[in-house]
Protein backbone atom coordinates (compact mmCIF):
# COMPACT_ATOMS: atom_id res chain seq x y z
CA UNK A 1 0.00 0.00 0.00
CA UNK A 2 2.80 2.40 0.91
CA UNK A 3 4.58 1.58 -2.36
CA UNK A 4 1.46 2.42 -4.37
CA UNK A 5 1.04 5.67 -2.45
CA UNK A 6 4.65 6.67 -3.09
CA UNK A 7 4.28 5.84 -6.77
CA UNK A 8 1.12 7.95 -7.11
CA UNK A 9 2.70 10.80 -5.15
CA UNK A 10 5.76 10.73 -7.41
CA UNK A 11 3.60 10.76 -10.55
CA UNK A 12 1.53 13.68 -9.25
CA UNK A 13 4.69 15.62 -8.43
CA UNK A 14 6.10 14.95 -11.91
CA UNK A 15 2.82 16.02 -13.53
CA UNK A 16 2.80 19.24 -11.49
CA UNK A 17 6.36 19.96 -12.69
CA UNK A 18 5.43 19.49 -16.36
CA UNK A 19 2.21 21.50 -15.93
CA UNK A 20 4.27 24.37 -14.59
CA UNK A 21 6.81 24.06 -17.41
CA UNK A 22 4.06 24.68 -19.98
CA UNK A 23 2.12 27.25 -17.97
CA UNK A 24 2.48 30.72 -19.46
CA UNK A 25 -0.19 32.96 -17.95
CA UNK A 26 0.87 32.61 -14.32
CA UNK A 27 4.27 34.09 -15.22
CA UNK A 28 2.97 37.03 -17.28
CA UNK A 29 1.69 40.19 -15.60
CA UNK A 30 -1.85 41.03 -16.71
CA UNK A 31 -2.14 37.76 -18.61
CA UNK A 32 -5.93 37.79 -18.34
CA UNK A 33 -6.15 41.06 -20.32
CA UNK A 34 -4.51 39.87 -23.53
CA UNK A 35 -7.23 37.67 -25.08
CA UNK A 36 -10.08 40.20 -24.57
CA UNK A 37 -7.96 43.03 -25.98
CA UNK A 38 -6.93 40.95 -28.98
CA UNK A 39 -10.55 39.95 -29.63
CA UNK A 40 -11.64 43.61 -29.62
CA UNK A 41 -8.79 44.65 -31.92
CA UNK A 42 -9.55 41.74 -34.25
CA UNK A 43 -13.26 42.60 -34.45
CA UNK A 44 -12.49 46.24 -35.23
CA UNK A 45 -10.03 45.18 -37.92
CA UNK A 46 -12.59 42.90 -39.59
CA UNK A 47 -15.14 45.72 -39.66
CA UNK A 48 -12.55 47.98 -41.25
CA UNK A 49 -11.67 45.40 -43.90
CA UNK A 50 -15.32 44.61 -44.64
CA UNK A 51 -16.01 48.33 -45.13
CA UNK A 52 -13.25 48.53 -47.74
CA UNK A 53 -14.34 45.33 -49.49
CA UNK A 54 -11.06 43.56 -48.76
CA UNK A 55 -12.32 40.81 -46.43
CA UNK A 56 -13.51 37.36 -47.48
CA UNK A 57 -14.79 35.79 -44.24
CA UNK A 58 -15.64 32.17 -43.44
CA UNK A 59 -14.34 30.60 -46.63
CA UNK A 60 -14.81 26.80 -46.31
CA UNK A 61 -11.98 24.32 -46.74
CA UNK A 62 -13.86 21.27 -45.39
CA UNK A 63 -17.22 20.03 -44.17
CA UNK A 64 -16.85 20.77 -40.44
CA UNK A 65 -18.20 24.14 -39.18
CA UNK A 66 -14.70 25.08 -37.97
CA UNK A 67 -13.06 24.17 -41.28
CA UNK A 68 -13.05 27.67 -42.71
CA UNK A 69 -10.68 30.61 -43.12
CA UNK A 70 -10.79 34.39 -43.35
CA UNK A 71 -8.88 36.02 -46.19
CA UNK A 72 -7.81 39.67 -46.12
CA UNK A 73 -6.59 41.36 -49.29
CA UNK A 74 -4.06 44.20 -49.65
CA UNK A 75 -4.60 47.30 -51.72
CA UNK A 76 -3.54 46.36 -55.22
CA UNK A 77 -2.33 42.97 -56.48
CA UNK A 78 -1.07 40.65 -53.73
CA UNK A 79 2.55 39.55 -53.70
CA UNK A 80 1.41 36.17 -52.37
CA UNK A 81 -0.34 34.81 -49.29
CA UNK A 82 0.63 34.67 -45.63
CA UNK A 83 -1.15 32.05 -43.53
CA UNK A 84 -1.39 32.56 -39.76
CA UNK A 85 -2.44 29.61 -37.58
CA UNK A 86 -3.66 30.46 -34.07
CA UNK A 87 -2.62 28.72 -30.87
CA UNK A 88 -4.42 27.69 -27.71
CA UNK A 89 -2.88 24.27 -26.98
CA UNK A 90 -5.16 22.71 -29.65
CA UNK A 91 -7.93 23.25 -27.05
CA UNK A 92 -9.26 26.78 -27.50
CA UNK A 93 -9.71 29.90 -29.67
CA UNK A 94 -10.49 30.26 -33.35
CA UNK A 95 -9.48 32.55 -36.20
CA UNK A 96 -11.64 35.47 -35.04
CA UNK A 97 -9.38 36.47 -32.13
CA UNK A 98 -6.32 37.21 -34.27
CA UNK A 99 -7.50 39.05 -37.39
CA UNK A 100 -5.63 42.26 -36.50
CA UNK A 101 -2.29 40.44 -36.79
CA UNK A 102 -2.81 40.55 -40.55
CA UNK A 103 -1.99 44.28 -40.55
CA UNK A 104 1.77 43.88 -40.88
CA UNK A 105 1.93 41.60 -43.94
CA UNK A 106 -1.06 43.38 -45.53
CA UNK A 107 0.77 46.70 -45.43
CA UNK A 108 3.66 45.00 -47.21
CA UNK A 109 1.38 43.91 -50.04
CA UNK A 110 0.57 40.35 -48.98
CA UNK A 111 -2.83 38.71 -48.68
CA UNK A 112 -3.32 37.14 -45.24
CA UNK A 113 -5.42 34.08 -44.42
CA UNK A 114 -6.36 32.83 -40.95
CA UNK A 115 -7.92 29.36 -40.65
CA UNK A 116 -9.86 27.85 -37.79
CA UNK A 117 -9.66 24.13 -37.00
CA UNK A 118 -11.42 21.58 -34.83
CA UNK A 119 -10.33 21.35 -31.20
CA UNK A 120 -9.46 18.51 -28.84
CA UNK A 121 -11.11 16.39 -27.52
CA UNK A 122 -13.50 16.44 -30.51
CA UNK A 123 -10.52 15.43 -32.66
CA UNK A 124 -6.94 14.33 -32.04
CA UNK A 125 -3.89 16.48 -32.77
CA UNK A 126 -2.98 14.34 -35.78
CA UNK A 127 -6.38 15.21 -37.27
CA UNK A 128 -5.75 18.93 -36.72
CA UNK A 129 -2.47 18.57 -38.64
CA UNK A 130 -4.40 17.21 -41.62
CA UNK A 131 -6.97 20.01 -41.31
CA UNK A 132 -4.29 22.69 -41.49
CA UNK A 133 -2.79 20.95 -44.50
CA UNK A 134 -6.21 21.09 -46.16
CA UNK A 135 -6.62 24.75 -45.15
CA UNK A 136 -3.31 25.79 -46.68
CA UNK A 137 -4.13 23.82 -49.83
CA UNK A 138 -7.46 25.66 -50.15
CA UNK A 139 -5.82 29.03 -49.49
CA UNK A 140 -3.24 28.27 -52.16
CA UNK A 141 -6.04 27.54 -54.63
CA UNK A 142 -7.76 30.82 -53.75
CA UNK A 143 -4.68 33.04 -53.83
CA UNK A 144 -1.86 32.83 -56.40
CA UNK A 145 1.80 33.40 -55.70
CA UNK A 146 4.22 32.23 -53.01
CA UNK A 147 3.06 31.11 -49.57
CA UNK A 148 4.53 32.12 -46.24
CA UNK A 149 3.36 30.27 -43.13
CA UNK A 150 3.39 31.39 -39.52
CA UNK A 151 1.61 30.38 -36.34
CA UNK A 152 1.76 30.92 -32.61
CA UNK A 153 2.22 28.27 -29.89
CA UNK A 154 0.15 25.26 -31.02
CA UNK A 155 -0.12 27.10 -34.35
CA UNK A 156 3.68 27.21 -34.44
CA UNK A 157 3.66 23.45 -34.05
CA UNK A 158 1.16 23.07 -36.89
CA UNK A 159 3.08 25.16 -39.44
CA UNK A 160 6.30 23.36 -38.49
CA UNK A 161 4.47 20.07 -39.01
CA UNK A 162 3.68 21.25 -42.56
CA UNK A 163 7.42 21.82 -43.02
CA UNK A 164 8.14 18.13 -42.49
CA UNK A 165 9.12 16.03 -45.49
CA UNK A 166 6.24 13.65 -44.69
CA UNK A 167 3.72 16.40 -43.95
CA UNK A 168 0.19 16.67 -45.35
CA UNK A 169 0.77 19.28 -48.07
CA UNK A 170 0.50 18.17 -51.72
CA UNK A 171 3.74 18.48 -53.67
CA UNK A 172 2.47 21.37 -55.80
CA UNK A 173 1.60 23.38 -52.70
CA UNK A 174 4.89 22.53 -50.97
CA UNK A 175 6.78 24.03 -53.90
CA UNK A 176 5.03 27.36 -53.32
CA UNK A 177 6.04 27.61 -49.65
CA UNK A 178 8.71 30.33 -49.65
CA UNK A 179 9.23 30.60 -45.88
CA UNK A 180 7.93 29.49 -42.50
CA UNK A 181 8.14 31.26 -39.13
CA UNK A 182 6.79 29.22 -36.20
CA UNK A 183 6.44 31.52 -33.18
CA UNK A 184 6.83 30.03 -29.67
CA UNK A 185 5.93 26.61 -30.98
CA UNK A 186 5.96 23.09 -29.57
CA UNK A 187 8.08 20.74 -31.61
CA UNK A 188 8.61 17.66 -29.44
CA UNK A 189 5.24 16.54 -28.09
CA UNK A 190 6.53 13.64 -26.02
CA UNK A 191 6.86 15.65 -22.75
CA UNK A 192 3.28 16.87 -23.14
CA UNK A 193 2.06 13.37 -22.35
CA UNK A 194 3.03 14.02 -18.72
CA UNK A 195 0.87 17.13 -18.31
CA UNK A 196 -2.69 17.32 -17.01
CA UNK A 197 -3.77 18.58 -20.42
CA UNK A 198 -3.13 15.15 -21.87
CA UNK A 199 -6.33 14.00 -20.18
CA UNK A 200 -7.95 15.96 -23.03
CA UNK A 201 -5.44 15.42 -25.85
CA UNK A 202 -5.03 11.71 -25.09
CA UNK A 203 -1.63 11.67 -26.76
CA UNK A 204 -0.10 8.21 -26.78
CA UNK A 205 3.57 7.46 -27.47
CA UNK A 206 2.97 6.76 -31.18
CA UNK A 207 1.03 9.95 -31.88
CA UNK A 208 3.45 12.08 -29.84
CA UNK A 209 6.32 10.83 -32.02
CA UNK A 210 4.32 11.14 -35.24
CA UNK A 211 3.29 14.73 -34.56
CA UNK A 212 6.69 16.00 -33.33
CA UNK A 213 8.40 18.05 -36.06
CA UNK A 214 11.76 17.64 -34.30
CA UNK A 215 11.56 13.90 -34.98
CA UNK A 216 10.94 14.35 -38.74
CA UNK A 217 13.13 15.33 -41.67
CA UNK A 218 12.42 18.87 -42.92
CA UNK A 219 11.40 19.71 -46.46
CA UNK A 220 14.43 20.07 -48.72
CA UNK A 221 15.69 23.65 -49.19
CA UNK A 222 13.39 24.82 -46.39
CA UNK A 223 13.66 28.47 -45.36
CA UNK A 224 12.53 28.83 -41.75
CA UNK A 225 13.11 31.11 -38.77
CA UNK A 226 12.16 29.58 -35.43
CA UNK A 227 11.01 32.57 -33.37
CA UNK A 228 10.62 32.64 -29.57
CA UNK A 229 10.54 35.26 -26.85
CA UNK A 230 13.68 35.50 -24.75
CA UNK A 231 11.53 35.94 -21.61
CA UNK A 232 9.33 32.90 -22.20
CA UNK A 233 9.14 29.82 -20.03
CA UNK A 234 12.41 27.87 -20.38
CA UNK A 235 10.61 24.90 -21.94
CA UNK A 236 9.40 26.99 -24.89
CA UNK A 237 12.90 28.35 -25.46
CA UNK A 238 14.30 24.81 -25.24
CA UNK A 239 11.76 23.46 -27.72
CA UNK A 240 12.57 26.19 -30.26
CA UNK A 241 16.31 25.72 -29.90
CA UNK A 242 15.89 21.95 -30.15
CA UNK A 243 14.11 22.13 -33.50
CA UNK A 244 16.54 24.64 -34.95
CA UNK A 245 19.60 22.70 -33.81
CA UNK A 246 18.32 19.45 -35.32
CA UNK A 247 17.06 20.91 -38.57
CA UNK A 248 20.11 23.15 -39.09
CA UNK A 249 22.07 19.93 -39.63
CA UNK A 250 19.60 18.87 -42.31
CA UNK A 251 18.77 22.10 -44.17
CA UNK A 252 20.90 25.22 -44.52
CA UNK A 253 17.96 27.65 -44.40
CA UNK A 254 17.07 27.22 -40.70
CA UNK A 255 17.76 29.78 -37.97
CA UNK A 256 16.52 30.55 -34.45
CA UNK A 257 15.71 34.03 -33.14
CA UNK A 258 15.21 34.92 -29.47
CA UNK A 259 13.16 38.13 -29.37
CA UNK A 260 14.55 40.24 -26.48
CA UNK A 261 12.11 41.25 -23.76
CA UNK A 262 9.21 39.25 -25.23
CA UNK A 263 7.05 36.73 -23.37
CA UNK A 264 4.67 34.10 -24.75
CA UNK A 265 1.90 36.66 -25.31
CA UNK A 266 3.76 39.80 -26.37
CA UNK A 267 5.97 37.88 -28.80
CA UNK A 268 3.22 37.60 -31.43
CA UNK A 269 1.96 41.20 -31.31
CA UNK A 270 4.66 42.64 -33.66
CA UNK A 271 3.05 40.70 -36.50
CA UNK A 272 0.61 43.63 -36.71
CA UNK A 273 3.50 46.06 -37.33
CA UNK A 274 4.61 46.20 -40.97
CA UNK A 275 8.12 47.29 -39.98
CA UNK A 276 8.76 44.88 -37.11
CA UNK A 277 11.62 42.36 -37.14
CA UNK A 278 9.03 39.55 -36.98
CA UNK A 279 7.33 40.70 -40.19
CA UNK A 280 10.73 41.20 -41.80
CA UNK A 281 11.72 37.61 -40.95
CA UNK A 282 8.42 36.27 -42.26
CA UNK A 283 8.61 38.13 -45.57
CA UNK A 284 12.37 38.02 -46.10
Amino acid sequence: MASAFNHDHSMNRERAWWDDAYSNGKYIAGAETFAPRWAAEAAAFREEMLATGRARLDQPYGASPRECFDLFLPQGPARGAVVFVHGGYWLSFDKSGWSHLARGPLAQGWAVALPSYSLCPEVRIKHITRQIGAAVTAIAAAQPGPLRLTGHSAGGHLVARLACAHGPLPAAVRRRVAGIVPVSGLFDLRPLRYTSMNQTWKLDAKEARQESPALHLPLPDLKMTVWVGADERPEFVRQSQLLSLIWQKLSVGISCRLAPGQNHFTVIEPLADAHSPLVAALLA
